[in-house]
């Protein structure tokens, strides 16, 4: 049975509640952890769908030149073949400054400092036309880990959602493929994780550890009210049953009927 690849590029963000959501959706995943050894494959020729996921590490080079993991420059590879291939693609966090990274865009060290916790993001007009998105609020709440952003998109990424201090929360490049800067795989234990891990940070903004957990509890139903049927368009783009989806061809402005694997 053909699945969707999912890389896990941290321990500390597997695909949780979002893996949960997608094989709810009658989607099936093949988890692959570069950071455990797994070895990322050639191709996507056997997959359904690309899902790239979050974690600590820099998206971009260190100063030397070394690339923020050892598997980064065979992933920018695969989600450059995953654009081209018109694979549905999906990158979480870290996964979507990758995506962008991968096709000319730019991540950095954020002046805005961390953002951490639940929030609220806006979706932009071509979101209306998008065919994921375009079915999320006005303003959905999400949550957020992370000090570094995408400061420049890809020239042919279309945005889809903005932040006043953060203005690239979600971008598509070609007709099948979503960068994130937020996360939408959050379950509890994974935030107290995170919050027991990272109180640098948090001393750093000010937060008490207590509250942006009860905070981001309080939160989690609205995200997955948001974000789980999001996941299941998801999927059934993948999969080929995404109904009345007449996905646009970014290069003509024309629309293209949706296509299976």
């Amino acid at each position: 049975m053909s699945t969707a690849l999912v890389v896990e590029n941290d321990p500390s963000d597997p695909p949780a509640r979002l893996g949960e959501w997608l094989a709810e959706a009658e989607l099936p995943l093949t988890v692959v952890r570069p950071h455990a050894g797994d070895e990322l494959p050639e191709t996507l020729d056997e997959y359904l769908a690309l899902i790239v996921m979050g974690g600590d590490q820099d998206a971009y080079p260190a100063p030397d030149g070394t690339p923020g993991a050892p598997w980064f420059p065979r992933l920018e590879g695969l989600l450059r073949k995953a654009v081209r291939g018109r694979v549905p693609t999906l990158g979480v966090c870290l996964g979507g400054q990758l995506l962008a990274m991968a096709h000319g865009g730019l991540v950095e060290r954020s002046t805005s400092g961390p953002e951490v916790g639940p929030g609220l993001i806006g979706r932009r007009d071509a979101a209306d036309k998008d065919p994921l998105f375009k079915y999320v609020p006005l303003l959905p709440d999400v949550i957020q880990w992370h000090r570094d952003e995408i400061t420049e998109l890809p020239l042919s990424a279309v945005l889809l959602a903005a932040s006043s201090r953060y203005p690239h929360q979600a971008f598509r490049l070609g007709d099948r493929a979503w960068g994130v800067q937020f996360h939408l795989e959050c379950d509890l234990p994974m935030i107290e994780r995170w919050v027991a891990s990272d109180m640098m940070t948090l001393d750093e903004l000010g937060y008490d550890p207590d509250a942006v957990i009860a905070a981001t509890a309080a939160a989690l139903a609205d995200v997955e009210e948001v974000w789980q049927p999001f996941a299941a368009r998801f999927a059934a783009l993948a999969l080929g049953t995404l109904p009345d989806a007449d996905i646009p061809n970014p290069g003509t402005g024309r629309t293209l009927p949706l296509l299976g694997h």
